[in-house]
Formats: C-alpha cells, sequence, structure tokens
C-alpha cells in the first residue's frame, strides 16, 4: 500500500509542474498543432487532466458527475473503437478556452484530493494514480517536444525561454571519444524491482550479448556536420533503402532544427535562434539518419539489450528538464562513470525494432499489479498496440522528466521521426 501523503504530494508536484511549464505562453500558442504527431499545449492540458476524471474519478467517486460530458471525449486518446490512436485535427479545438481548460484541470485536482484522502486503502485507485502520474510526466516531455516544433515555424524565432547560467560549455571541443569494452555472455534486462514501470518493460528476461563497444560520449554536431560535408545525404551506401527513399521524398538535408543563413549554421531551440554550437550533442535526427551516421563512422547503432547492459551499471544522473534548461549541455567527461550523457541530454536510438519481450502480454507483463477491466483500459494507453514499425529509444532527454528514467525504460518512434530529442550513441562489435 502506498503512503498516502506521499502520493498526494507527487501527484500536487506532477500537476503544479505542467502548469509551470504553460505560464510563459500566449493563449495562442496553446491551441496550434503543427504536425501530425504533436498535439497542441491545450489538448496535453486537457487530456492529463481527462486520464484522472476518465480513470479514477468516473469509477471511484461516489456519485460521479463529469465536468462537461464532451470533454470525456475530445481530449481522449482513444478512438470510437477504444483503440488509442494520434488525432491530427486536434488544432481545430479553439474552444473550450485555455481558461475554461484550466478551470477544468483545477475541478478535478480538487474533487482527486477529495477522493484520496477518503479512499486510502484502496490498492486499485492508488496504482491507477500513481499510471496518471507518470503519464503526466510524459506529457511534460511532449509539450516541450511539440512547442519547440511549434515555435520552429514562426518568423519572429520566438523564445520560449530564455537561457540561464546552467550552460557549461566552456570551449568548443568535445572530449574525444574513447570506446568503452563490454563483455559478452548471458544477461538480464527488464524491469526489475517494485517501484513503477510500464507493461512493455517486462518480464526480465535472458538475452546473449557478444562482446561489444560503446562510445564514451554522444556524436556532436561538429562529427554530422562533416557528415554533411562529406556528402552523407548523396551517398546511397549508407543508408538503408527505405530511409534513402525518404530522404529522397522529403528532401531531408540536415538534422530538424537546422539552419544555413548567411554562410553559417544555426539552430532553433527553445531558447530561439542560436549559432549552432559545434561541441554540443547531435540531436533531432531520424532512425534512417542516425544509422546512415553509424555506418558513414564505420559503427553501427546499439542494440537495446547492449544499451541497457552498459545502463545497468551506472545510476540514473545526467541533464533532465528538472534543471529547466531543455537543450544539450556539454559538459567535461565524468570520470566516476564509464559512458559520459548516458542517461539524460537526448534519447538514445537503438537499432532494435520495438517489440514484445519474450512471454510479454498487456494484461498479465506485470503480475505485481492489480487486476481489473480498469487497470487493462488504463494501460491500454500503452504501449502494445504500438508495437510494430518503431525503433527503441533509450536514456531520456533534457526534456525528459528525471522521474520517468530507468535503465529499463523503453521509448519508441517510428523511423522517419524528428521532432524528439533524438541522439546518436555509436557501438560497435569488439
Amino acid at each position: 500500500m502506498i503512503d498516502i501523503n506521499i502520493l498526494l504530494k507527487e501527484y500536487a508536484v506532477a500537476r503544479s509542474r505542467t502548469l509551470d511549464l504553460i505560464e510563459p505562453l500566449f493563449e495562442e500558442d496553446c491551441c496550434v498543432q503543427s504536425l501530425p504527431d504533436a498535439s497542441p499545449i491545450k489538448w496535453h492540458l486537457g487530456h492529463v487532466t481527462w486520464f484522472f476524471e476518465a480513470f479514477v474519478l468516473q469509477h471511484f467517486e461516489k456519485p460521479f458527475k463529469p465536468f462537461q460530458q464532451e470533454f470525456l471525449t475530445m481530449f481522449s486518446s482513444y478512438n470510437e473503437s477504444n483503440v488509442p490512436h494520434p488525432d491530427p485535427k486536434r488544432g481545430f479545438f479553439t474552444r473550450p478556452s485555455l481558461k475554461t481548460t484550466r478551470d477544468y484541470c483545477q475541478n478535478i485536482d480538487e474533487r482527486m484530493n477529495n477522493l484520496l484522502r477518503e479512499v486510502i486503502e484502496d490498492n486499485m485507485l492508488q496504482m491507477i494514480t500513481t499510471l496518471g502520474i507518470h503519464h503526466e510526466f510524459q506529457h511534460q516531455e511532449l509539450m516541450l517536444a511539440d512547442l519547440k516544433h511549434l515555435l520552429s515555424q514562426n518568423p519572429l524565432n520566438p523564445i520560449y525561454q530564455p537561457k540561464n547560467n546552467l550552460q557549461k560549455t566552456t570551449s568548443n571541443m568535445a572530449d574525444p571519444v574513447e570506446w568503452r569494452n563490454f563483455e559478452g555472455g548471458l544477461i538480464e534486462i527488464g524491469y526489475k524491482g517494485k517501484g513503477f514501470s510500464y507493461d512493455n518493460e517486462s518480464p526480465r528476461h535472458k538475452q546473449y550479448l557478444y562482446p561489444y563497444q560503446l562510445a564514451s560520449r554522444l556524436a556532436t554536431n561538429r562529427e554530422y556536420m562533416q557528415f554533411i560535408e562529406e556528402d552523407g545525404y548523396d551517398n546511397p551506401c549508407f543508408w538503408f533503402s527505405e530511409g534513402w527513399k525518404w530522404i529522397k521524398s522529403v528532401g531531408c538535408r540536415h538534422p530538424l532544427y537546422w539552419r544555413h543563413e548567411a554562410g553559417e549554421w544555426k539552430e532553433f531551440t527553445l531558447h530561439g535562434l542560436a549559432p549552432l554550437d559545434p561541441s554540443l550533442p547531435v540531436t533531432h535526427m531520424s532512425y534512417y539518419e542516425a544509422s546512415a551516421f553509424a555506418q558513414w563512422r564505420d559503427a553501427r547503432l546499439p542494440t537495446e539489450a547492449e544499451w541497457e547492459n552498459a545502463a545497468s551499471k551506472q545510476e540514473v544522473d545526467g541533464d533532465f528538464a528538472d534543471n529547466n534548461y531543455f537543450h544539450p549541455r556539454r559538459t567535461a567527461t565524468n570520470t566516476s562513470v564509464n559512458i559520459n550523457a548516458l542517461y539524460g541530454t537526448a534519447w538514445e536510438w537503438t537499432q532494435s525494432s520495438y517489440s514484445p519481450y519474450p512471454g510479454y502480454s498487456p494484461k498479465k507483463s506485470n503480475t505485481d499489479k492489480p487486476k481489473s477491466d480498469i487497470w487493462d483500459i488504463a494501460v491500454g494507453e500503452y504501449n502494445s498496440e504500438s508495437m510494430v514499425n518503431q525503433y527503441v529509444l533509450r536514456g531520456g532527454s533534457c526534456i525528459t522528466p528525471k522521474q520517468r528514467i530507468r535503465s529499463s525504460m523503453r521509448n519508441f518512434l517510428p523511423a522517419e521521426a524528428r521532432w524528439q530529442f533524438s541522439g546518436i550513441r555509436l557501438a560497435r562489435d569488439e
């Protein structure tokens, strides 16, 4: 049983953080959808609130009365067949206003607080509330990624947040790449513990690894620029055939937010448009681009088992959203860890297709979780419906709340996705 006071505090902190992220925005910023995979900020706010109304209050509050009946549909991530789906038309929701959406948030918060204090020994209630908190962490990250894409479309180059003094770059040179050796053999991957995890992190299982090496740091803007200058986008030898067709069809020539203006490279950031810092980790490239870069470097991307094997040997520590900087930083290599920036900074593409682990079932993969139709529907918000045509990313990024990340945490995106803070960690056979 979860300590109710701890749960109430975690709930309050998560909900307050979402509102803090919205605070710098104009109302006009909050209702526009700039690409089908993104959602308007106002919809995110309504959606994380909807989760608690739909999966907690609707089942546990007596009597239950919806804040507004239509919100249970318009802020849902399900289609009419109860299948999770992205909706490219969310940007058409000019109403309700942001104020009304905030009122919705406040109303549900008050009712959640009352319910959690009244029903303090219901394990199911506590577990679904915990799932809702982690669902909100996920959307806090999505809000920042979606917002960056939206603001990048504006000729005014809007600044979401001015730079703060956390930038630690002291030179324009990154540390040299070193190769860290890992022994092969039979290992175990997957979630181990009694805290929160998603269904796709289980069951824990054995995998065999051959000896391998991982780069000591992420690939940098300078290194990626060399790939461009050496005609990396024009040499089909580095590309999957599908990736080659993709770059030709979309006209892709560089990472998403790079711009070549007046003879110099610039990069759009959540701090506005800035000169491209060659020493920083390169971000916002597709799986196709990450793999092509690795081929150009006579290397490859790691498998997710290789990545987790390395990550399980280190503490979860790095540049996360908690520092409120929201952009990669270059810091000196920490000699107390084996690999720099393994957590945080940028989600690291792996070569592993996103698929279920051996023995996986969305209804039984977490055997310590309570069994009920409510839990199965809530978990349906995740992950099994996405287990096709996607690739696994690991480690989190500079816009990821630290609470989201574990060595077993699996993110997943289609091969062409670039709007997330994705980066490159090279691997090779020993």
